[in-house]
């Protein structure tokens, strides 16, 4: 139905066609920041490192609190309303970051950012679920590859910023994030609005309260660690463990770019029940580990064959990725109830965002300060992650409703 690499390059619906442009002029404002937000504020307003590493980590708690919370409005309150305020709130607060000239500034600004981050991921997904019909987990792997497709615009512009290197060249790539985040709300007054889902009944926090629902939310948690090998490990392997060229840092990180772009959605397609789901979790598993295995032993040995090892395991990794993110998509969308959409997802939201946390820091003290070693015990932990997951589904599904049950079997069919 959905496909960036041929002939159905849109999705068909108009609404899902808007939902998709929102989010890719909002991937192209995130990507600017991805690449040199950093680099802004050690670089142009000459805060201290520690200083950064501080803010970015209490924002990243802050963050945690607000998604489930925000959710849960979404469902109640109306999701397209929410979103597109959380998507404004986002961007007064990236524009604050001109004016983060000291610490407690600069905190109070990434804070409020990054909470109001979390909480628009929270309050899309009933967009998600309501305009992606019998499959929102194909429309989730579709908006996956237009974020990358955005994020990496963004990122070829944010070089331009980087090469000029200037402060007023940062303070601009700043406002153009700030404006596409405010440009990305304004295409949702063309999205008909979604009307709030009733509630059922019962306790208001019941994705706190369902268990197999949080572990689940845990093991992918685990598993999301994995985005950050290519964006955090294998880069700092590269240049401290192997002889392989630095250029090979970006070729990398395209490589996995493309790949996602090209396969999300067909990976995806065939991940269509909560128990194929967990099929994928157990194969990304196994790929981590292989992929883990290569980048290991790509230190000591001549540039051109820690180079062809070093490719070979950014496409298996990339491959397992993909196999995770169709996982993810599934479960956390087939086992949470419909009327409470937005909270589930928040909920499900918090593992990624601890992975967001304390992944770097792990994969700094495994894979680097350990060495060859910490690779290894890193692939081991992804694989028996997916292990772990196939019995952890079917708990959940013992767990969900007859109605929930009742709904999966018919997107199953469809």
């Amino acid at each position: 139905m959905w496909s960036l690499a041929m002939p159905g390059l849109l999705p068909k619906t108009g609404s899902q066609r808007v939902l998709a442009a929102s989010n890719f002029i909002y991937t192209v404002g995130s990507g600017l920041y991805l690449t040199a937000g950093v680099l802004y504020f050690t670089e142009a307003v000459h805060l201290p490192a520690g200083q950064v590493g501080l803010g970015l980590g209490i924002a990243g708690l802050v963050a945690l609190a607000v998604g489930v919370a925000v959710g849960h409005l979404a469902d109640r309150h109306g999701a397209r309303g929410i979103y597109a305020a959380t998507l404004v709130v986002q961007a007064l607060a990236t524009a604050c970051f001109v004016l983060a000239d000291s610490l407690w500034p600069f905190v109070l600004a990434v804070c409020a950012a990054a909470a109001a981050k979390a909480a628009g991921i929270a309050a899309r997904s009933p967009l998600i679920r309501h305009y992606g019909r019998d499959r929102p987990q194909e429309f989730r792997a579709y908006l996956r590859a237009v974020t990358n497709v955005g994020v990496s615009l963004g990122a070829v512009l944010a070089g331009w910023v980087v090469q000029v290197g200037t402060l007023t060249a940062y303070q601009l790539m700043v406002i153009g994030n700030a404006i596409a985040f405010v440009v990305s709300a304004a295409i949702l007054v063309l999205l008909p609005p979604v009307a709030p889902v009733p509630t059922s009944g019962g306790p208001r926090w019941i994705a706190l309260r369902d268990r197999p629902y949080l572990l689940l939310t845990a093991l992918d948690g685990i598993m999301a660690i994995q985005f950050k090998v290519l964006t955090v490990a294998i880069p700092l392997w590269i240049v401290g463990a192997t002889t392989a060229p630095h250029w090979l840092i970006s070729a990398t990180m395209l490589t996995g770019t493309v790949i996602v772009v090209a396969f999300q959605v067909r990976a995806s397609r065939t991940v269509d029940s909560p128990a194929a789901g967990a099929h994928a979790y157990r194969r990304a598993g196994v790929a981590f580990l292989i992929a883990c295995s290569l980048i290991s032993l790509s230190a000591g040995i001549p540039a051109w064959a820690a180079a062809a090892l070093l490719v070979t395991a950014v496409v298996i990794h990339t491959v397992g990725e993909l196999w995770h993110s169709a996982a993810g998509f599934e479960v956390s969308f087939a086992l949470a109830p419909r009327h409470a959409t937005g909270q589930y997802l928040g909920v499900f939201g918090l593992g990624a965002g601890l992975a967001e946390a304390l992944g770097p820091g792990l994969l700094i003290a495994l894979c680097i300060s350990w060495g060859r070693p910490g690779w290894y015990v890193l692939g081991a932990m992804f694989a028996l992650t997916g292990l772990a997951a196939p019995p952890a589904v079917r708990w959940a599904q013992q767990h969900a409703s007859p109605t929930q049950l009742a709904l999966v079997r018919k997107a199953t069919a469809a």
